[in-house]
């Protein structure tokens, strides 16, 4: 009988780890985003339905913020894949997060 792990089957997608934490903990600060994805939120009455799930690093630790954000989700979608990983701020700007 053949062993599951002897079919060469990978995860489509690697898990996000490390602590979840506010995006007001890491605004003004240099970080380093590793990946993201843009899934749907469970508040669809609020901005786009979606939400943007950041793997990030700050001060040597990985951490991962949720934000529903639609201006970073516009933004970070046009990064290129081999772009990733890339170091950035996040402000805050009228009331809407940006990347600098």
């Amino acid at each position: 009988m053949t062993a599951f792990k002897d079919l060469g089957i990978k995860p489509a997608e690697r898990g996000f780890t490390g602590d979840k934490i506010k995006m007001s903990r890491v605004l003004n600060k240099q970080v380093k985003v590793e990946a993201y994805k843009i899934e749907a939120s469970k508040f669809t009455d609020k901005g786009n339905g979606k939400r943007l799930i950041l793997q990030i690093v700050v001060e040597d630790k990985q951490h991962i913020i949720f934000t529903g954000s639609i201006y970073l989700m516009d933004t970070i979608a046009q990064v290129p894949k081999d772009k990733f990983p890339f170091t950035t701020i996040i402000v805050e700007e009228n009331e809407r997060f940006e990347f600098t």
